[in-house]
């Protein structure tokens, strides 16, 4: 959402919003002159908004059906859409890459916005999260290409038309809204219907979807083989339909952001450029906001910060951590993410959780929920099959993360404990 009012604003309109509360992200939104709000009230919103006739009103599928602001809009005859339907009016000229996936969208996104500036090819973009390549999830560098992130939340990235598109991963999720897992693999079938004619689609290798693979040691069209990792990166040789690329370096930990990097990769190499221009610039990528992000990166301390909400995401990190930090301490900080998740999934969070070595867990962050009954994080504590484990608050966070003295400290969840990031690092460093 942010990117697009970034759009906008660039684009000479005059742009305002709402949101539930203030955040970093808010705060650079309102110093490049955007009206931000963060209360429910329709005196808030400032007048020359409220003429139907030149107003578009955008809004994502997380907001709240009975918001008023919302409502206000749609019971007067306002324009008002979906972000995703948005974002397809917008790269509807563009060649469009839209990269897909229960996860691993915005990193896969950020790389291949990275390997297109690399490259000098003309591009926008609009990322999920912020890249630490541009300091920002908008990026604008010409518009006859455009990147985008196909969400299958609510199914909305059925209103985007790509000329090029990737799979990256479709394990079960917001069963709020599809019900079952059935339900939401047909969605991305349905998703593939979309491409362009002539369109190419990218699909992990495994995935019951027919396309061009992606893999690892696996004989995928393209394929990472013989992996080293060298003073905390990856060194390996990317074979394509047509070449093999040796020594080829990405200093994302994970073999997940390995299969991100493909991804990216081969969707880049559809693109009028050499090869090995792609490759080298996959060695310069430098990451993503909450994505594996260390914060502390010290002989005897190691702070990682990761967007992880989701058992199979939890599990990716916890790999990362033990081939990148062997024989270490980890100690995991994790805010589950909607009450709904937390109940669809909890075997799976338990079961991802209890690989740490302790495991502090903070309250559910409800987001667009209302509370379920009997489902709490004191309820998913006790699935926990683990010697340390406890429920914390974020006014003892950092006295319980001293306590349990991490080696390597993994704060997860997308909620707001990113919020919590900079106080952590400043204590654990002042500490140490």
């Amino acid at each position: 959402m942010s990117a697009l009012a970034r759009y906008f604003k660039f684009a000479g309109k005059q742009v305002a919003g709402y949101d539930k509360t203030a955040t970093p992200l808010t705060d650079e939104l309102i110093a490049s002159g955007i009206l931000v709000h963060f209360e429910d009230n329709l005196d808030v919103i400032p007048e020359e908004f409220k003429k139907p006739e030149n107003t578009l009103v955008v809004y994502t599928p997380a907001v709240p059906k009975d918001l008023s602001q919302l409502k206000y809009f749609q019971d007067r005859g306002f324009a008002v859409k979906k972000r995703a339907e948005v974002l397809g009016m917008v790269t509807k000229e563009t060649f469009c890459f839209a990269v897909a996936g229960t996860h691993g969208k915005t990193t896969t996104s950020c790389i291949l916005a990275h390997l297109l500036k690399e490259s000098g090819m003309p591009f926008i973009a609009f990322l999920g999260g912020i890249s630490e390549d541009f300091n920002s999830n908008f990026v604008l560098e010409g518009t006859e290409n455009a990147v985008v992130e196909a969400d299958e939340y609510d199914r909305s990235f059925l209103h985007l038309s790509p000329d090029m598109a990737c799979i990256t991963s479709m394990d079960a999720d917001h069963l709020d809204i599809y019900g079952n897992a059935d339900e939401l693999k047909k969605s991305f079938v349905e998703f593939t219907k979309r491409l362009k004619p002539n369109g190419r689609l990218f699909v992990k290798n495994g995935l019951p979807i027919k396309g061009i693979t992606f893999g690892i040691e696996d004989g995928s069209d393209f394929e990472i083989r013989n992996i080293n990792v060298q003073q905390g990166a990856y060194r390996f040789d990317l074979r394509t339909p047509t070449e093999t690329l040796t020594d080829v370096q990405f200093g994302k930990p994970g073999r997940h952001n390995l299969l991100n990097a493909l991804a990216a990769f081969a969707m880049a190499a559809q693109l009028p450029v050499e090869p090995s221009l792609l490759a080298k610039a996959l060695g310069t990528f430098k990451g993503v906001q909450r994505r594996f992000s260390y914060q502390i990166k010290q002989e005897n301390l190691v702070f990682i910060d990761d967007y992880a909400h989701h058992p199979t995401e939890i599990e990716a990190v916890h790999s990362a951590v033990r081939e990148m930090h062997p024989q270490k301490k980890v100690v995991t900080v994790f805010q589950p993410h909607l009450f709904s998740r937390t109940k669809d999934f909890a075997d799976g969070f338990a079961k991802s959780l209890a690989r740490f070595d302790v495991v502090l867990l903070l309250d559910i962050y409800p987001a667009r929920e209302e509370p379920i009954q009997g489902i709490t994080s004191s309820w998913l504590l006790g699935r926990i099959e683990h010697p340390n484990k406890e429920l914390v608050n974020k006014q003892n966070l950092v006295e319980k993360i001293k306590e349990y003295e991490p080696d390597v400290l993994v704060t997860m969840g997308a909620g707001d404990i990113g919020l919590e990031v900079p106080n952590i690092k400043r204590q654990l460093l002042y500490a140490s």
